[in-house]
């Protein structure tokens, strides 16, 4: 990479930094100081993430043994407080659990998701590995 190339790439993620600091000042939790606005984006950052991965975890265990819908849920609530469109899902996939009148899934069915899914990846894990 050339020394130009190299100074317009810098200055870009150096632009880009600054305005991510300004909206986060600006739109987040109102942070005093640069150092908790840098903190703060990349708590958002890391809840994004696993955010995703979460959901993705939930989307393959549709078609797939495991609490899908439950765990699309978790993945959604993590995302909802970023990303706007997720609360709109997170609401939408609430009404298909099986929920008490206070919208809580009550503990044996989580429970008894985890376990069918643990059981079931141990399984499919001693009869590929073991076996």
């Amino acid at each position: 990479m050339t020394e130009p190339a190299r100074h317009d790439r810098h200055e870009r993620l150096s632009e880009l930094e600054k305005a991510a600091i300004e909206a986060e000042m600006a739109t987040g939790r109102h942070e005093e100081t640069i150092a908790e606005a840098k903190r703060h984006i990349l708590i958002r950052i890391g809840r994004v993430l696993l955010g995703i991965v979460v959901l993705t975890a939930g989307l393959i265990m549709l078609p797939l043994p495991g609490p899908g819908m439950i765990t699309i849920a978790a993945g959604l609530a993590l995302l909802a407080s970023d990303v706007p469109y997720a609360r709109n899902l997170l609401e939408r996939v609430r009404r298909r659990l099986p929920a008490d009148e206070q919208g809580r899934v009550s503990r044996p069915i989580v429970i008894g998701g985890i376990l069918v899914s643990v059981v079931t990846i141990a399984f499919s894990l001693w009869w590929t590995f073991l076996r």
